[in-house]
């Protein structure tokens, strides 16, 4: 029983990072270009006091652009679970379908803004804590403003999380980051989530990283943080990009 309520737990910590805009957590309200697709080969862990670790290796995500102001997302990962003490566990974990819907295009004066709910379905074995065994809905709302080389965005939304002794719970954040070079982004965040289970706590972490373009078609994103803020644990991301669509017309 305490090895199947630590796998849990384990899980639970890095299903909050899997939950997220590459290669941060706090997510942007700018959709995939119309017809365009992004594709991601990504790994990400989490490493918990103590020693237990978990994440994806690998997901992957795929995001095209149905509209002009509409993105569907799908996140299929395998995960694995390695508890100090216990045995590692490698298999499929659950699976994250979204829709990005942009409802405020930005201007000189007004931020952008989109709603981007997310549907965790639970494909994921439970019992190896590789999975919640229910399925979750996130409902929140994303701001963004651009200044020259600057960007900053974030917002937060509602989770909605059954389960034996789980709650709803709360996740907000925001980043700001800006154009390094023609080829390099670089940012940092801070966000903040409640506790997510009855006799848990809330955490708050902060992450930096960015967003190295090989080319217009590559690119390799990366971060890495730490809590500030309730459960001491290590986050981390790494990612391999393809974006590609149709081209511009000639003179566009």
């Amino acid at each position: 029983m305490k090895k199947t309520i630590l796998l849990v737990s384990v899980f639970f910590a890095f299903s909050g990072l899997l939950k997220a805009g590459p290669p941060f957590a706090t997510d942007d309200p700018e959709p995939v270009p119309y017809q365009h697709w992004e594709i991601y080969t990504a790994s990400q862990v989490t490493r918990e006091h103590g020693g237990d670790w978990s994440g994806t290796l690998p997901h992957v995500e795929i995001n095209y652009g149905v509209t002009p102001d509409v993105q569907l997302h799908l996140i299929a990962p395998m995960a694995f679970s390695s508890p100090k003490g216990g045995n590692a566990q490698y298999g499929y974990g659950d699976t994250e379908l979204g829709m990005k819907y942009r409802f405020v295009p930005e201007t000189d004066y007004l931020p952008q803004i989109a709603t981007f709910p997310l549907i965790e379905l639970p494909t994921g074995d439970q019992a190896l804590g590789l999975g919640s065994g229910h399925t979750d809905l996130f409902l929140p709302i994303w701001l963004q403003k651009s200044f020259g080389k600057w960007t900053s965005y974030g917002g937060g939304g509602y989770w909605i999380n059954p389960g034996p002794e789980n709650q709803n719970w709360w996740f907000v954040g925001w980043l700001l980051q800006r154009k390094i070079t023609e080829h390099l982004t670089l940012g940092a965040e801070i966000f903040h989530g409640t506790a997510s289970e009855r006799e848990g706590s809330s955490e708050t972490k902060i992450n930096g990283g960015g967003i190295w373009d090989l080319s217009e078609r590559y690119h390799i994103l990366f971060s890495a943080g730490h809590s500030v803020q309730g459960p001491s644990n290590l986050i981390g991301y790494l990612a391999f990009q393809i974006t590609f669509g149709p081209e511009a017309p000639e003179g566009k």
